[in-house]
């Protein structure tokens, strides 16, 4: 269960290799990075869900580090799994994953074709993070 955070660093790490390559790379390059980042989530999303099933569907929670902590007052970062999360989690890395893969097809030859999938992972990124976070 510790890698349930690469259900957001994937796609995030995608968008940052994307947005600072500035375009430069092939579209070929932009396309496999940005599905295979989202792609990987899914996996991991997978992986997660099967350990999640296996261990009787207990609700897990993962802290990852501390945000603030005044006196007795602590805000944490934390992922929580659950049935609903794991749900949530599965439609938006597998259909984030079906849409990188149709777009990039769709996208082929336009303008900005690197910095679309920049944007998408990034939104994919912020989707997993509003889902289990």
């Amino acid at each position: 269960m510790n890698i349930l955070y690469l259900t957001f660093v994937l796609p995030l790490l995608g968008f940052l290799l994307l947005a600072f390559s500035g375009g430069r790379w092939s579209e070929n390059v932009s396309a496999w990075i940005g599905t295979g980042a989202v792609g990987l989530s899914a996996l991991v999303t997978l992986w997660v869900g099967i350990d999640f099933f296996a261990h009787g569907q207990e609700t897990e929670v993962l802290t990852l580090w501390t945000w603030m902590s005044a006196g007795n007052f602590t805000i944490p970062f934390t992922l929580v799994l659950d049935g609903l999360s794991l749900t949530m989690l599965g439609v938006i890395t597998g259909v984030g994953f079906l849409i990188h893969m149709y777009a990039s097809w769709y996208m082929r030859g336009e303008e900005g074709y690197s910095r679309f999938f920049a944007y998408t992972n990034l939104f994919i990124a912020s989707m997993v993070v509003f889902s289990i976070g």
